[in-house]
């Protein structure tokens, strides 16, 4: 073998040689874990990503090609059609004839497409302080994910592509977000609402393990040494929700079995004698003292430190 082709190559253990592999994007990696996921036969309803994913054009259009419905974040210069957008064949007032048809109305960044829009004050769930809610808008829109061509004065610029929805949120705090989704065009403000934001629950779990169980606490050099850190971490977790469900499911029942009526005040008897301590009600029963060891799990599975919607 040429000294040049083994610049090009390399060998494995029985000296064949094999092609280097060029290095995959985030978008690609996450595409063939999705592929894994499924092959594996795991369904769920929907695949959501931060705008590091949702500007990927190929990442959107290969969810897509997969059948899947999803959710992603977008910068606000994303740019959109509109969604009657018409492709017209232009007449060259010179030159030769035009040989590529162009959309009818050029595309404009998210941000400007919602300006407009009707914004509503929206609530997708109730949380720890209250009700979750901001003010979101939507319309319906093809992304700018075409071939590039040049389309009259404006230079190069990406043809229209799939039909999605475009949505806006301003948050009570003043920032804004928007985000593209290919849900169906019959869906509510309200359910687009809630589908953007069920990628609360992967950024809260990854937030308490790191700052809980210490996900980010690996010192290690080696992929083996990182992954298995990261896997003792997720199990911890996972430990950790199946106890704290658990123990809220039990409570659930308590309350609802020990939970009495009010009796009339025209049927009250008088002259009652006083239960024994053994027959009153578990409600007014005075609270036995916990265990060492239930109370510790208590402690180790406070709501402030593990919390789920």
């Amino acid at each position: 073998m040429s000294q040049s082709i083994r610049r090009r190559t390399r060998l494995d253990k029985a000296g064949v040689p094999q092609a280097w592999r060029m290095p995959r994007t985030k978008p690609e990696l996450a595409l063939a874990e999705i592929d894994r996921v499924l092959a594996a036969g795991v369904r769920f309803r929907a695949v959501l990503a931060d705008a590091g994913y949702g500007l990927s054009a190929a990442f959107r259009q290969g969810l897509s090609q997969r059948g899947l419905v999803w959710a992603v974040g977008i910068p606000r210069q994303q740019k959109v059609y509109p969604a009657d957008v018409q492709l017209i064949f232009p007449v060259a007032g010179r030159g030769r004839p035009r040989q590529r048809h162009i959309p009818d109305t050029l595309s404009a960044a998210a941000e400007t497409v919602l300006a407009g829009a009707k914004w509503r004050q929206v609530s997708w769930r109730q949380g720890t302080r209250g009700r979750l809610g901001a003010r979101f808008a939507a319309k319906r829109i093809r992304v700018a994910d075409g071939l590039p061509q040049r389309i009259r004065d404006g230079g190069a610029q990406h043809m229209p592509g799939e039909e999605a929805w475009v949505v806006g949120e301003h948050r009570p705090s003043g920032e804004r977000k928007y985000y593209l989704s290919n849900l169906p065009a019959d869906t509510s403000l309200k359910a687009l609402a809630a589908t953007i934001k069920a990628r609360w629950v992967c950024e809260q779990a990854h937030q308490q393990m790191k700052d809980e169980l210490g996900l980010d606490h690996f010192e290690g050099r080696s992929w083996a040494g990182l992954h298995r850190h990261a896997l003792m971490t997720m199990l911890a977790y996972a430990f950790l929700q199946h106890r704290r469900l658990s123990m809220a499911a039990k409570r659930g029942k308590k309350l609802r079995r020990t939970s009495t009526r009010a009796e009339p005040a025209s049927r009250a008897q008088r002259h009652r004698r006083a239960p024994h301590a053994d027959e009153r009600p578990a409600a007014t029963r005075p609270m036995s003292p916990l265990s060492p060891q239930y109370q510790t799990s208590v402690d180790q599975n406070k709501p402030t430190k593990v919390v789920l919607p």
